[in-house]
């Protein structure tokens, strides 16, 4: 048995090589093999900050030639323990277990491997100062067992899915973590405090003993084919829809060579670029700026984080149909690598045949180039280009993270782009943002400024608003109550101020908050809000309350509520009118159900309303704008780890006043069946049905062939398809 050893300031850990990769029966009885190197001193960062772990928790580790193996005992009461069996990655509220590993010894960057007792994984990648990325996929095996007096879990993780430095002898940062969720409770070993935060993986032990390790021969290919029949409303055949029919069957292969350990070039041919989870509902009526979709399509979401910037540069989903794409990322030393290149065919396929873009497409190339220095900073060159035909969007960046004395942490952002517009002449424009921020147990600090001029413009980003000089801030204190039913709470103030480059006042907004924080993750928050905002001219004072609730209060259930109510404003009005304020009302009530360990019921409603208010111009009563109802309900069954039936059926409602709003009656209803077998990430086989309703007439003989109906009883979209990817590893 190996011990822990005290290098300087950092404890160590010696982790001893074996002959014979160890069991999960080798640790059910409690009396684990020779030679595992044994951790025990567990201390909690919440809701302690030091305490001891509060139910014994013990970790095991070794490696041979091609693993490295991790095992916990974790004690418990098994009527207490939270925990069920679910797909990858959707364990953030059970009881788990945790390693994370610093391979670049960098202090920055680390991959995480989190397991609950029944085996189910949730992995990804934490940068300090920029927080985690869940989009990484690593091939990695568990396996758990529930016992009398808690649980026992072990995991393997291959060299393979690591990239780590070409070398003989290897230096890790390491931290093993145990989640005990009824207590809000996060114990690790190392001890780790919020006092020294953002900076978590540079609180790492260091992981030695690991000697002539290698992925060897990394090279993967992942074929796909998917085929899928569709029947749909075609709207784009002149004045007259129709009724379409398609057969489709799209096939491609990706390829992953591991470079000199530590560089990944991705290569793929027809990329498989399909989707098939829904995005989650939101409200998109009466948004004065664009609503943000996460990416889920695997190309683009592994190792996504080498491509995030403080302004968001590159949002993937710019990137609408591409046919191969190419993306090589790593680290060599200090210098962290992202490169990413792809077409985009959406452009031609969605104009006319007579249009000068048709069957066109776009080449979107991105480049990020990152070097760290010192402790925890780092210098970063960022570029864009999009050419599609004789029109170019071009952006260059360079971005800056400082860690100053005391834990204060300095960014800065310097943008500049160049654009041709496929008519007209050529423009700059420029951007500038800058953030001062300090975090620790009790006192969080932030302020910021961001620049934008009118002409900037980037095409591959998300960026919701130009012309803009805008600084904002916010401090906020807790106050800790130790082993307290109420864990912490405290006040925020966070205050923002908007100007353009006019010296208009765009935009001001002050919020005063006050958040108290419970055990079994149980939260609740009030905000008052005080704000101005100019529109097409006009200017509104605006203020409302905002209340959030959430718990996990019971095993079995889960609960999130939000409501907010005061004054907003009709964005859109009806022709005649111009934008007016009104009464604004906003909510969403959210239940997870998990009647048993492989059930789960999520029901989610959220709903909008705008009134005129009393005695304006339209009516002496308050009269409705819109009401938005918003409505899903899922249903997932996990037969086992591997095997899941889902269902879906959402409704979209909005009920429109059309004679003060620029928006019909419309309502939609969809249902949605998958069939998924996952055996590891890149391995799957999906069987899906998604059928579209909506509140439509349809009468092809006389105009106007769509009228708009009281229920959605037109079928406008009805597809069935199965997808197959296989992963084979070299």
């Amino acid at each position: 048995m190996a011990a822990c050893a005290q290098s300087g300031a950092t404890p160590t850990l010696t982790i001893p090589r074996v002959s014979r990769a160890p069991k999960l029966g080798d640790f059910l009885s409690g009396t684990p093999r020779e030679k595992e190197l044994t951790v025990t001193d567990f201390r909690q960062m919440d809701p302690g900050d030091g305490t001891p772990v509060s139910r014994p928790t013990t970790a095991f580790l070794s490696y041979d030639d091609k693993n490295l193996y991790v095992a916990f005992i974790a004690k418990d009461d098994p009527k207490l323990i939270r925990a069920r069996v679910a797909k990858r990655k959707q364990i953030a509220s059970d009881d788990r277990v945790t390693i994370n590993i610093d391979t670049f010894l960098d202090h920055r960057h680390a991959y995480w491997f989190d397991v609950n007792p029944y085996a189910i994984q949730l992995d990804g990648i934490t940068t300090d100062g920029y927080g985690d990325d869940y989009s990484w996929e690593g091939l990695w095996y568990t396996e758990a067992k529930i016992t009398a007096d808690g649980y026992v879990v072990l995991i393997t993780i291959p060299f393979k899915t690591l990239r780590f430095p070409d070398a003989e002898k290897q230096r890790w940062g390491v931290m093993l973590g145990r989640f005990i969720q009824r207590n809000n409770e996060f114990s690790m070993w190392p001890f780790i405090t919020r006092r020294k935060l953002p900076q978590f993986v540079a609180q790492f032990g260091q992981l030695e003993g690991l000697e002539n390790i290698s992925p060897g021969k990394n090279f993967q290919v992942i074929p796909y084919g998917l085929l899928s029949g569709s029947r749909y409303l075609d709207r784009t055949t002149g004045l007259v829809p129709r009724i379409a029919a398609k057969t489709d069957f799209r096939g491609g292969i990706d390829g992953k060579v591991v470079i000199k350990d530590a560089l990944t070039l991705d290569l793929t041919l027809n990329p498989d670029f399909s989707q098939v989870e829904s995005d989650e509902p939101q409200v998109t009526i009466n948004q004065r700026y664009e609503v943000f979709y996460p990416e889920q399509r695997p190309f683009f979401m592994e190792n996504a984080s080498y491509f995030s910037t403080p302004q968001n540069l590159f949002f993937s989903r710019r990137i609408v149909d591409p046919e191969y794409g190419v993306r090589l990322t790593g680290k060599l030393g200090r210098w962290g690598i992202g490169i990413l290149a792809a077409d985009d065919r959406a452009p031609g396929k969605s104009v006319p045949s007579s249009d000068t873009l048709y069957g066109r497409r776009a080449t979107d190339t991105v480049l990020s180039l990152q070097r760290d220095f010192l402790k925890d900073s780092h210098i970063r060159l960022f570029v864009t280009d999009r050419e599609l035909f004789s029109s170019f969007n071009r952006v260059a960046s360079l971005d800056a993270r400082l860690h100053l004395k005391h834990d204060w942490f300095l960014t800065g952002q310097a943008v500049t782009t160049r654009t041709r517009p496929l008519a007209g002449s050529s423009y700059s424009g420029n951007a500038w943002y800058a953030s001062l921020s300090r975090s620790s147990r009790k006192f969080q600090f932030f302020s910021s400024y961001t620049d934008r001029s009118p002409t900037f413009r980037a095409d591959l980003g998300f960026i919701p608003r130009t012309d803009i000089r805008e600084f904002g801030g916010q401090v906020a204190y807790k106050w800790w109550r130790e082993k307290k039913t109420l864990v912490n709470f405290g006040p925020a103030i966070t205050i923002l101020g908007n100007w353009n480059r006019k010296g208009q006042t765009q935009n001001w907004e002050a919020d005063l908050e006050w958040d108290m924080q419970f055990t079994r993750l149980t939260n609740f928050t009030i905000m008052r809000t005080e704000a101005f905002e100019l529109y097409q001219g006009l200017g509104f004072r605006n203020n409302y309350n905002t209340y959030n609730f959430s718990s996990a209060w019971f095993k079995w259930l889960e609960a999130a509520a939000y409501y907010a109510h005061g004054s907003g404003v009709n964005y859109y009005p009806a022709a005649g009118y111009q934008p007016f304020p009104g009464d604004w009302q906003s909510g969403s009530l959210i239940l997870t159900l998990r009647p048993t360990p492989r059930l789960r019921l999520d029901e989610k409603y959220i709903y909008s309303h705008l009134e005129t208010r009393s005695g304006w111009q339209f009516a002496s009563a308050p009269t409705a704008v819109y009401n938005n109802h918003i409505v899903r309900s899922k249903v997932n069954y996990q037969f086992s780890r591997e095997l899941s039936l889902r269902a879906i059926v959402d409704y979209n409602g909005v009920l429109a006043n059309t004679s003060l709003v620029a928006l019909d009656r419309t309502k939609r209803l969809s249902y949605d069946l998958l069939l998924t077998y996952m055996l590891h990430p890149g391995t799957a086989l999906y069987v899906g049905y998604t059928d579209i309703y909506e509140n439509l007439t349809f009468n092809p003989s006389r105009p106007p062939y769509l009228q708009l109906a009281g229920f959605p009883n037109l079928n406008t979209g009805r597809m069935a398809f199965v997808k197959l990817s296989y992963l084979l590893r070299f």
